[in-house]
């Protein structure tokens, strides 16, 4: 079959992407990086276990996985002054590159006996200090590359490119570590990175001053938007300012409900870390079993959170507040049945069906900010918004592993899930109470 014939099976919004010669390079490289990611969420945790000292993997397993995260939030919080001056392109490769060194890294100082706990943790923490950076300049890279009628295929593709590695990396994974050691998945990871890095640098639109700027004129380097392609009121480009976070943040204290919807997803990604660090131990320790179970545990979460965000669309019938604070409550409810002992078949069926549940949270949450906050404001408070949230899951990670030393996995997804749920119950009273005085009329 030829690349016109192909083509021609694709749905109609997503042809005009196969027929650009440089998407049709950069697609691969992101689905192998997106890959590589996904075998990586089930390799550096079950790494972790097997070179943690006796009595402390639950503590390295929460420092490896919040190292794998945390500096990317530092990182784009602090580097903002000098990287928001790149070019798109150069973001991702720089990012691709630092990723592919020191990934690279684990795999052969594991080879030869040298990967201390510490080593560990510092080649993965100083892997991802850009990679927030890197994301960014991905998906400004699509907005450079592409017209605008033809960004949101991409971003589609490129979304979905994501989520299928949920499904399909961790399984792999599972399967790949019972005949390699979890330090060869992770030099996976790292070769992904530089293919995409090789990749990227061979695009033509990636390369500086083809537009006349070199990404040194205050611009992100891309088309001269915002990175979305979208304008200010004046019809100018709007300007990335680092200083653009702390207005969003001074307009969401005037707009209490969106202030309530960034909370709430704060605190849910928060309580989700702990859980992340206690399924690997409660697999070894509470199941006995290996890392296949892990990643099949993934795999059927990832698999229930892209049908349950496909289903996105058809929630819009109902009111956006209560399904959303429903979903936050069913997550919880699916992790219950951890702390009473349940058999493995029905905490993969919990599992799943958490996945499920939790599939359309984020697609929910994005469009209340889009129906509550002015067109103008819309891009400055969601940077406000990205830049509260990239600390939560980390910190909740980082606070599994003593929670774990003192409470045990299984217990610790038992309270993740009964903390959501009461999350879950305050929030719909805090929502009650606003309503209730919004509707209440001032004496006099």
């Amino acid at each position: 079959m030829t690349p016109a014939q192909t083509t021609r099976l694709l749905p109609q919004a997503y042809r005009p992407l196969f027929a650009h010669a440089d998407f049709r390079r950069l697609l691969p490289a992101l689905a192998a990086s997106d890959l590589g990611d996904g075998m990586s969420v089930v390799a550096v945790a079950w790494l972790a276990i097997e070179i943690a000292p006796p009595g402390q993997s639950g503590m390295l397993l929460g420092a490896a996985l919040a190292a794998y995260a945390l500096p990317g939030a530092a990182g784009a919080l602090l580097f903002g002054r000098w990287l928001r001056r790149l070019p798109a392109g150069r973001l991702l490769v720089a990012d691709s590159r630092i990723r592919a060194v020191l990934l690279g890294c684990v795999p052969l100082a594991w080879a030869a006996g040298v990967l201390h706990p510490v080593l560990y943790v510092a080649l993965l923490a100083g892997s991802s200090v850009l990679h927030a950076w890197g994301n960014a300049g991905k998906y400004s890279l699509l907005a450079r590359l592409l017209p605008p009628d033809q960004r949101l295929a991409a971003n589609a593709l490129v979304s979905s490119s994501v989520s299928a590695s949920i499904v399909i990396g961790p399984a792999l994974a599972g399967f790949l570590a019972a005949v390699i050691s979890p330090a060869w998945l992770i030099g996976l990871d790292a070769l992904s990175f530089a293919v995409l890095a090789v990749q990227v640098g061979r695009l033509r639109d990636a390369s500086p001053g083809k537009d006349g700027t070199d990404g040194k004129d205050g611009t992100d380097g891309t088309d001269g938007t915002d990175g979305t392609g979208r304008k200010d009121g004046k019809g100018e480009a709007a300007p990335v300012e680092a200083d653009r976070s702390a207005a969003g943040l001074q307009l969401l204290r005037k707009q209490p409900e969106l202030l309530g919807v960034l909370a709430l997803t704060w605190f849910f990604n928060f309580l989700y870390g702990p859980a992340e660090v206690a399924l690997p131990l409660h697999v070894t320790d509470d199941l006995h079993a290996g890392a296949g179970l892990l990643g099949l545990y993934w795999a059927l979460f990832g698999a229930g959170a892209v049908l349950g965000g496909l289903a996105a669309g058809a929630l819009r019938r109902f009111p956006l507040w209560p399904v959303t604070l429903g979903i936050v409550a069913g997550w919880g409810l699916a992790l219950v049945p951890f702390g009473l002992g349940a058999s493995a078949p029905v905490t993969l069926a919990c599992f799943t069906l958490g996945g499920l549940i939790y599939g359309p949270f984020t697609a929910l949450s994005y469009t209340l900010f889009q129906e509550r906050t002015p067109a103008a404001w819309l891009t400055t408070v969601l940077a406000a918004r990205s830049a509260a949230l990239l600390t939560a899951g980390p910190v909740g990670t980082a606070l599994g592993g003593p929670l774990i030393a003192l409470l045990g996995p299984r217990q610790v997804l038992a309270a993740s899930g009964i903390a959501t749920i009461v999350l879950a119950v305050a929030g719909a009273a805090v929502r009650a109470w606003g309503l209730r005085r919004v509707r209440t009329p001032s004496p006099g």
